[in-house]
C-alpha cells in the first residue's frame, strides 16, 4: 500500500509523491536523485539514460521495466527524505561535475562550453545583476527608457529595467498586451516550441498541455505583466510613428498617434520590441478584391469567425497553415490547401497531450525537477540541431542534403511522412520536400498528415493564377470557396516596418538598411543611432529551432549591462562603432554562407532579394549567450553626460 511507504529514515511518504514519481521523466528524475542524495551511482550504469531520438521527451530513458521500477522506488525514498528535512547533498553543482550531469541527463556528450550558460539556466549560478550605489540609483531614476511594444519582449524589458531602477514607459499600438499572441487567434493557433521552454525563466507556469494553445499563452503574458508589476507602465492604443534623435538634448523624440490625438514622448533611450512576425504579407493575386466571400490573412482571423459547413481555401502550407488545417478540416464542408512548396514535418507524440496533474505536482514540489526537465527541452530543441545546418562541401549528395547528419534527418523525416500517408502516393509526391531538412522552418506534426488524408481535404500544388467571385483558380481548375484564409507569412525582412527613425545628422534608418537589408551589432544596435536598441532585430531569429524567449533573455541581459555601465559612469550616449558593426556582420554573413539557408536552390523568407540572410542568426544559442553576457563599452562611441566628463 502507498500509505505504508517510508523514506530511508522511517518517515511516511506522501502517496502523492509515489504516484507522481510513476509519471516522471526519468532522465530528469535521476539528476534530482543525485543532487538530493549525493550518491554518484545515479549517474552511472545501469542508470544512464539512452540518447533521445527525435524531439520526444523520452520519459522512460530507455530503461527496462525492472530498472524503471528500481528508480521509482529509490526516488520515493530520496525525495521523501528531503521533504522530511534532509538537505540536498549537491545543491549547486558546477564545473566538470555539472558537465557530467548534463551529459548523463541527455545520454550524449554535452561539452564544457555549455556549462556557464546552463549553470544559470538551471539556477546553480546567479544571473547577472546590477546593484547601484546612492548616486547611481538617482541617476538611473532620471534616465528615461521608452519601450515600443508590449508583447513578449516589451514585458520582460519593462520588468528588468524597472527592477534596475530606470524610469520605464511602454507604448503599445493595440488595445491589449500580447503582441503576436494577441494577433494570431486563428483556429489551432499555439506554440510549436514546448510550453515549458517557451516561457520566461523568472516566471513559471503550470501549463495545461505540452504545446500550449494561443489563449493560454496570451493568459500567461497577462499574468506575467501583473506579476512583473509593469501594467501601470504600459500605455495602450498608442502607435509610434517616428523617432528623431536630438543631438543637443541627447534624447529621442518619439511621435505617436492615439484615438484621442497625437502624442510626443522624450526618452534618453528607446528600445524597439515590435517583433518580426506581425505585419501580414498579402500576396498579389489577380482578382482577390472581387471575391464575394470572406478573405483575410491568418493573423487577422475575425474574432469568433466559424467556417463550419463552408468551402474553405487556405493559401499556404507553412507554420500557420499547418495549425489551421487540422483544426478546420473536421468542420468545413470542403477544405482546399494551396501549397507553394512542401514543408519538412517532425513527429510530436505529445503535441495535443494534456499534462498530467502528477507532472504538475513534480514541477511544483520536487526541487530541481522543473529545471532539469527544461534543460532537456533546451538541449533537444536548441543547439543540438546546429551541426546539421552546416554545409559539407565534400558531401556527395548536396542535391538532397548538406551533410551526413542532415541526410540522416532526411531519412528519418521521410520515413515518418510515408508512415503517416501510407498508400497515398499522390500525397507523398506532393508533400515530400526535395530540399534538405531545416532549409525552411521545421514544423511539428499536429495532425497535418491526418488532415490531408481526409475525404473533404484536397492538397493543390499548381500555382494560383487568379481568384474569381466564387473561388480560387489553379492549374486551370476553379476550386469553390466561401472563405479564403491567407496563411502567407509576414513582412519579416522589413525591420521596424513603418516606424520612421532619424538618427544622428538626419540619418534615415530606412536608407541605411534599405527595405530588406537590416543589419545590427548583435542584432541590438546599429551605427548612427545613439541610445537606440532592438529586440528580435536583424539576424536574431532562431532558424534552427528553439525558444525565442531564450534569445530575448540574452538581449535583455546585454542591455541591462550596457545601460548600467553607461548611466552609472555618467555616460550620456552610446553609439555602436562602424568598424565593430561591420566586422560583426561580416562574420554573420560568412557563417551564413556555410549554412543551409544559403544553399543552392533555397527559397525562404529568411533571405532578401539579393540572397542575404536577414532574419536568422547563424550562431548557436551558447555562442550568442557568450556574446551578450557582458557589454563592452569599447564597442561603442561614448559621450559623457557633461563636457567635463
Amino acid at each position: 500500500m502507498l500509505d505504508d511507504l517510508e523514506s530511508g529514515d522511517g518517515t511516511a511518504i506522501d502517496p502523492r509523491l509515489a504516484a507522481a514519481v510513476e509519471r516522471a521523466n526519468l532522465p530528469s528524475l535521476l539528476l534530482v536523485m543525485f543532487q538530493l542524495s549525493g550518491d554518484h551511482r545515479w549517474l552511472e550504469d545501469p542508470y544512464r539514460p539512452t540518447r533521445t531520438r527525435g524531439l520526444g521527451d523520452h520519459d522512460s530513458g530507455g530503461f527496462s521495466a525492472e530498472v524503471q521500477a528500481e528508480i521509482h522506488a529509490a526516488a520515493v525514498k530520496i525525495i521523501g527524505a528531503y521533504r522530511a528535512g534532509r538537505p540536498a547533498a549537491v545543491p549547486a553543482p558546477r564545473g566538470d561535475l555539472l558537465v557530467e550531469m548534463m551529459s548523463v541527463c541527455m545520454g550524449e556528450p554535452v561539452t564544457a562550453e555549455f556549462e556557464p550558460m546552463m549553470a544559470q539556466e538551471l539556477g546553480f549560478a546567479p544571473r547577472p545583476d546590477h546593484p547601484a550605489d546612492d548616486w547611481a540609483r538617482e541617476a538611473r531614476s532620471r534616465f528615461h527608457v521608452l519601450v515600443v511594444g508590449a508583447g513578449v519582449s516589451g514585458l520582460l524589458l519593462a520588468r528588468e529595467l524597472n527592477h534596475d531602477g530606470y524610469s520605464v514607459q511602454v507604448i503599445e499600438q493595440r488595445d491589449h498586451i500580447g503582441g503576436t499572441w494577441l494577433d494570431n487567434r486563428y483556429p489551432g493557433a499555439g506554440v510549436d516550441t514546448p510550453s515549458y521552454l517557451y516561457s520566461y525563466t523568472l516566471f513559471d507556469r503550470s501549463w495545461s498541455s505540452y504545446f500550449a494553445r494561443r489563449d493560454e499563452v496570451l493568459g500567461y503574458l497577462e499574468d506575467a505583466a501583473r506579476e512583473f508589476g509593469v501594467e501601470g507602465a504600459i500605455e495602450l492604443g498608442v502607435r509610434a510613428t517616428s523617432a528623431v534623435w536630438d543631438a543637443d538634448a541627447r534624447q529621442w523624440t518619439v511621435h505617436a498617434s492615439a484615438a484621442n490625438g497625437e502624442r510626443t514622448y522624450a526618452a534618453d533611450a528607446v528600445v524597439t520590441a515590435v517583433g518580426q512576425l506581425n505585419v501580414p504579407q498579402v500576396p498579389d493575386i489577380p482578382g482577390l478584391d472581387r471575391f464575394h466571400g470572406e478573405v483575410f490573412h491568418s493573423a487577422r482571423w475575425p474574432e469568433g469567425y466559424d467556417v463550419a459547413g463552408q468551402d474553405v481555401a487556405v493559401v499556404g502550407s507553412g507554420a500557420s497553415a499547418m495549425q489551421i488545417v487540422p483544426a478546420v478540416a473536421p468542420h468545413a464542408r470542403r477544405l482546399t490547401v494551396f501549397q507553394r512548396s512542401p514543408q519538412w514535418v517532425a513527429p510530436s507524440d505529445n503535441y495535443f497531450e494534456p499534462i498530467d496533474e502528477r507532472v504538475h505536482w513534480l514541477m511544483e514540489n520536487v526541487p530541481y525537477y522543473r529545471r532539469w526537465y527544461r534543460f532537456r527541452l533546451a538541449w533537444t530543441f536548441n543547439d543540438k540541431t546546429h551541426p546539421a545546418l552546416q554545409v559539407d562541401p565534400d558531401w556527395p549528395h548536396l542535391d538532397r542534403s548538406i551533410n551526413a547528419i542532415n541526410d540522416g534527418h532526411r531519412k528519418f523525416f521521410t520515413k515518418y511522412l510515408r508512415t503517416k500517408l501510407g498508400d497515398r502516393e499522390d500525397l507523398v509526391a506532393k508533400a515530400l520536400p526535395t530540399y534538405p531538412p531545416f532549409g525552411k522552418r521545421m514544423l511539428l506534426d499536429n495532425g497535418w498528415f491526418d488532415a490531408l488524408r481526409r475525404d473533404n481535404v484536397e492538397l493543390v500544388t499548381d500555382p494560383i493564377t487568379e481568384v474569381t467571385e466564387r473561388g480560387v483558380v489553379a492549374g486551370g481548375d476553379e476550386y469553390p470557396a466561401d472563405t479564403i484564409a491567407l496563411a502567407t507569412g509576414f513582412e519579416a525582412r522589413r525591420m521596424l516596418h513603418d516606424l520612421e527613425v532619424t538618427g544622428r545628422d538626419g540619418l534615415d534608418i530606412r536608407k541605411v538598411w534599405g527595405e530588406e537589408d537590416a543589419h545590427a551589432y548583435l542584432g541590438i544596435s546599429t551605427p548612427g543611432f545613439p541610445n537606440l536598441f532592438f529586440t528580435y532585430g536583424p539576424n536574431t531569429n532562431l532558424g534552427h529551432g528553439g525558444s525565442y524567449i531564450m534569445i530575448l533573455e540574452c538581449q535583455v541581459t546585454y542591455l541591462r549591462d550596457l545601460l548600467a555601465q553607461m548611466v552609472d559612469r555618467g555616460i550620456a550616449t552610446v553609439e555602436c562603432r562602424e568598424d565593430v558593426n561591420d566586422a560583426y556582420n561580416e562574420r554573420v554573413d560568412a557563417a551564413h554562407r556555410r549554412m543551409i539557408w544559403s544553399h543552392q536552390g533555397m527559397d525562404t523568407w529568411y533571405r532578401n532579394s539579393r540572397g542575404r540572410v536577414v532574419t536568422n542568426s547563424p550562431w548557436r544559442l551558447v555562442d550568442y549567450w557568450h556574446m551578450t553576457n557582458h557589454a563592452d563599452l569599447d564597442d561603442f562611441v561614448c559621450e559623457p553626460a557633461s563636457d567635463e566628463g
